[in-house]
């Protein structure tokens, strides 16, 4: 497997990750499940599985820089990432929470990211 296709799957699991870290505790908290947890146990829990996000994040980086011989520069692997971060958002909230609704300024926001990504990969 090639190095650029590696960053990207393992950014892309990373971020899942990320999300269900910075999110998850949400949809538990508004299905029942954690509503009476303190909030140190939730704190414990994000940071549990943002372990596996930095598991995922730090490889990707490393194999994806160009400084260790990877196909991207520290500018393309940040926009990628942030890109990356939030496609899987939206797939995240369209699945956990009913009232997320995609709307036509979140879409124009996305065609300014795929223009920043286009921009950032000029040369």
């Amino acid at each position: 497997m090639n190095s650029a296709l590696l960053t990207f799957l393992l950014l892309i699991a990373s971020n899942v990750f990320m999300t269900f870290a910075w999110y998850g505790h949400l949809k538990l908290s508004s299905s029942g499940i954690s509503t009476n947890w303190p909030l140190y146990g939730v704190i414990l829990m994000s940071w549990g599985i943002a372990l596996l996000e930095y598991c995922f994040q730090v490889p990707a980086n490393r194999i994806g820089f160009e400084g260790n011989g990877g196909p991207f520069s520290i500018m393309q692997l940040k926009v990628m990432q942030e890109v990356i971060t939030l496609v899987v958002f939206v797939i995240f909230s369209l699945w956990a929470f009913d009232g997320f609704k995609l709307q036509w300024n979140h879409i124009l926001a996305f065609c300014f990211l795929i223009a920043a990504v286009y921009l950032v990969f000029m040369e």
